[in-house]
């Protein structure tokens, strides 16, 4: 069961300048197959699928917390693939005047035709992202190795989109996304060596995790992002400390879990109406469109 809340984890800058292609680079931290999308279903479905919690509840918190947490990396990602879309056309009421001309030179027109204006659940290439990606074959250690090199695939993506635009609102995403998807490289990597016993972090770089190339991870790093397990649930995690613990690899303060919330937390940026895309609403619905809609969806009209 996830609870809701309508904010960020972290605030995230407006742009000066939309960009649809920006907007399309970000997409495939979305919908890749790297993407926050996969981290997501793969860890949500290898925790309502773990058996035994009573035996590896360490394990299982940590999987869980971590999937929760990627809830609200989904929705960092879609925030700012929406704001560098708003302004991207034309605002307005007019559909002569051709308020979409600008969508014809956008990388990602699904963005504007099958959407509006704003993210999807595709890659960079317009792909849409797919249930293949996801791994829960129900033996931990497995899971676990895949979830490791799920990671470090999804780290080596998140520096090449940073590298694509110097857009600031694509840098402040990237480099808190950084930070914190080094910090499950890690998490994972010290669950595979408490279950099994084998130095996974000699495994290290596969990219390299330290982030400190990145000014925009620094003030990251400095609040504890970096080495801290939070808590993204109603529920005690203080038994993730039997994995999470010990020093950091990349030289941060030791390891450390705590039951409050991640610190950066921030409201969700407002959007304003689309009219040219009829978003989120058209002045009024056409003569039987909802019969039709009807009828196609359910057989029959209302």
């Amino acid at each position: 069961m996830i609870f809701r809340a309508d904010k960020l984890l972290t605030q995230l800058p407006v742009p000066k300048h939309p960009s649809s292609e920006a907007a399309a680079a970000v997409q495939e931290l979305m919908g890749g197959k790297a993407g926050e999308m996969s981290t997501l279903m793969n860890y949500f479905f290898q925790t309502i699928n773990f058996r035994d919690r009573e035996a590896y509840g360490p394990y299982y918190k940590l999987v869980a917390n971590i999937a929760a947490e990627e809830w609200g990396h989904v929705e960092l990602v879609a925030s700012a693939i929406n704001l560098l879309l708003t302004g991207t056309t034309t605002r307005g009421h007019d559909p002569t005047a051709a308020p979409l001309a600008e969508a014809l030179k956008a990388h990602n027109k699904y963005q504007f035709f099958n959407a509006g204006q704003c993210a999807l659940p595709v890659d960079s290439m317009g792909n849409y992202w797919n249930g293949s990606y996801v791994q829960s074959s129900g033996n931990l250690r497995l899971d676990l190795v895949h979830n490791f090199f799920l990671e470090t695939a999804a780290r080596a993506t998140k520096l090449k989109v940073y590298e694509t635009t110097s857009d600031p609102t694509v840098r402040e995403l990237t480099g808190f996304l950084l930070v914190r998807g080094s910090t499950h490289v890690i998490a994972y990597a010290k669950a595979l060596e408490e279950l099994s016993g084998v130095n996974v972090v000699k495994l290290f770089p596969i990219p390299e995790l330290s982030n400190h190339a990145f000014p925009e991870a620094q003030k990251y790093i400095e609040q504890g992002l970096y080495n801290t397990l939070y808590n993204f649930t109603q529920e005690d995690i203080s038994a993730i400390s039997q994995i999470w613990k010990g020093p950091h690899p990349d030289g941060a303060p030791d390891l450390t879990v705590t039951n409050d919330p991640i610190p950066t937390i921030a409201d969700l940026p407002a959007l304003p109406a689309e009219p040219q895309l009829a978003s989120p609403a058209a002045d009024e619905v056409e003569p039987g469109f909802v019969q039709e809609a009807a009828r196609r969806i359910f057989g029959k009209s209302m």
